[in-house]
């Protein structure tokens, strides 16, 4: 329903393209914005704009950074022996909210999902292959979600890396079935982070 300012239409539709974000979501976040003074409005603006210049891949593990090197990959103390593959950086930051896991990361970016025409082309099990490939890792934690997908991706992923002699584990069922990782929390994360099997 249009109310006559297409300039406040066009913020409520650019706020309503956020997953999980509904119409009257969107509305109230731009009613937020344009309740803002205009300075701070505008430094929200330049935070939007700065972010979409210069946030970038990470060449190693591709998490997101705005240095050629995320700091986890720079880290000299993290173990680049055990990479720990996770659908998405809000998986990532909870498995780092364990404090608990001191080895590198490879974000993938999503999961395979025929339905919703995703393969493994679409996300970054290439730039892992190759990751393993060239660097010394002996293992590989799949840390994708127990829903059907995350099951696919891990067991995709599995196959692969069985002829590298890599040791493929897959994160305990600590975790609720159908559950996404970025909303585990600590304890349960680390239950699963230790209990790990072997794919």
């Amino acid at each position: 329903m249009e109310y006559g300012a297409v300039s406040l239409q066009k913020l409520i539709e650019h706020f309503q393209r956020m997953p999980g974000i509904g119409a009257k979501t969107a509305q109230r976040m731009a009613f937020y914005i344009l309740s803002l003074p205009p300075e701070q409005a505008h430094a929200f603006a330049d935070a939007v704009t700065d972010a979409s210049d210069n946030i970038r891949r990470c060449a190693v593990c591709c998490n997101l950074t705005d240095k050629e090197i995320c700091p986890i990959c720079a880290d000299k103390k993290r173990s680049r022996q055990t990479v720990c593959v996770v659908e998405n950086v809000e998986s990532l930051m909870a498995v780092e909210k364990t404090n608990e896991y001191t080895g590198t990361y490879h974000v993938l970016h999503g999961v395979i999902s025929p339905l919703d025409e995703v393969g493994p082309d679409d996300i970054t099990v290439r730039e892992l292959l190759a990751r393993i490939a060239a660097d010394d890792v002996k293992e590989v934690i799949m840390a994708t979600g127990s829903n059907v997908e995350g099951e696919l991706t891990a067991m995709y992923i599995s196959k692969l890396l069985k002829p590298l002699n890599v040791k493929v584990t897959r994160l305990a069922y600590g975790l609720p079935v159908g559950s996404d990782l970025q909303y585990a929390d600590a304890v349960t994360l680390l239950r699963a982070l230790q209990g790990r099997q072997e794919l």
